[in-house]
């Protein structure tokens, strides 16, 4: 039988409890190339409005999944802009299975949508920041320690988005948190590049993902009309400026990341990879 990409590797991920986020999908991918799984996420259970989503069970579902491919999973509540949760869920990850050989951090809030910079609170920013650019710190810092600690490189992925590179009137928070998020991705792959650890960062367009759920739900409300309709009103929206006519899915975002993951893209590192549907050409 031939060997999978990913056998005898252990992946840590971030943000992987949303039933429709990238975090899911990428823990699927992986383990289905060989890898056994550690998730990771601010909760347990994170509920998901579309519909048929109803008994979605948060990591609890994404373990069972990923034990039903045959690989070893491990679901871990942290706070990735805790330092002490996120080292403490790297040193039970090692305790299980010894090492950790790839991380994927998709771990992200979105924060206020629609507002201008004057109208932004000091405490929104603050908190989407904390989470977007200090939980990337926290992540990256506790695991490539322990990659280094191990030898034998490594594998590191940053989900940033297209947000990173695009300004968007009514989310300078988030932008600006992904930009940033980016610039560190950058310089911790020319710092880390000596001990042969890879890191990449991977820039989503619209990818119809749960990020958004609590925005739809508002808006919902808002217009009197079920959040089913006003989902499919702004995704018709958003597909009419993407060249490829749709939003993408998370499994595409898991296929990109498991290249960058596998023996295939060693000499990648440092790369910025734009998956966009055609948006940036």
């Amino acid at each position: 039988m031939e060997k999978l990409p990913l056998q005898g590797k252990v992946a840590l991920i971030t943000g992987a409890a949303s039933k429709r986020g990238i975090g899911h999908a990428v823990a699927i991918k992986l383990a289905k190339d060989g890898a056994d799984v550690v998730v990771v996420s601010r909760s347990i259970i994170s509920k998901s409005l579309f519909p048929g989503d109803e008994k979605w069970e948060g990591l609890k579902s994404v373990v069972e999944e990923v034990e039903a491919l045959g690989r070893r999973a491990l679901a871990i509540a942290a706070h990735v802009e805790d330092y002490n949760e996120v080292s403490m869920a790297v040193e039970k990850a090692v305790e299980k299975f010894g090492k950790i050989d790839v991380l994927v951090h998709c771990a992200a809030t979105r924060g206020p949508i629609n507002v201008p910079i004057v109208n932004f609170d000091e405490k929104d920013w603050l908190e989407v920041f904390k989470v977007n650019v200090l939980g990337a710190f926290n992540v990256s810092k506790a695991v490539a320690k322990q990659m280094i600690q191990q030898g034998g490189g490594g594998k590191i992925v940053h989900i940033v988005s297209l947000a990173a590179k695009v300004p968007t009137p009514g989310s300078a928070l988030y932008n600006s948190s992904k930009a940033a998020q980016l610039m560190m991705t950058k310089i911790l792959a020319l710092e880390l590049a000596q001990y042969n650890i890879d890191v990449y960062a991977v820039n989503p367009g619209a990818i119809i993902t749960n990020l958004r759920d609590e925005y739809f739900e508002q808006l919902s409300k808002e217009k009197g009309v079920p959040i089913e309709n006003v989902r499919e009103e702004d995704y018709k929206k958003a597909a009419a400026a993407i060249p490829k006519g749709r939003l993408g899915r998370p499994e595409e975002v898991a296929e990109l990341v498991a290249f960058l993951v596998s023996d295939k893209a060693e000499y990648l590192t440092g790369a910025v990879i734009d998956i966009t549907g055609g948006v940036i050409a």
